[in-house]
């Protein structure tokens, strides 16, 4: 289970950078005027660096959870291994 939550951050991130590089390259074969085709494309790069953001964003967020989540169990070993060498002496 947690290989699925590790590996689905890339693949998240190809698929949106696979599908903002369809959407330019439609844009770039569309039957657009010049100015038309910029504007789409500039609109679509800010489409794509708000999804790039929330992306990293979200990526921060789960290392952040999992930080936590391994000083608690650093934290669970040491108050294990502490009773335990008490109760051997």
């Amino acid at each position: 289970m947690a290989n699925n939550e590790n590996s689905s951050g890339p693949v998240l991130l190809a698929f949106v950078l696979g599908a903002v590089a369809g959407a330019a390259v439609a844009l770039l074969y569309a039957p657009s005027s010049g100015e038309e085709t910029r504007r789409k494309l500039a609109n679509k790069a800010r489409e794509g660096r708000d999804k790039a953001e929330s992306v990293a964003r979200e990526g921060r967020e789960f290392l952040a959870r999992q930080r936590e989540n391994l000083n608690a169990a650093v934290e669970r070993g040491r108050e294990t291994f502490e009773q335990v060498r008490k109760e051997t002496l």
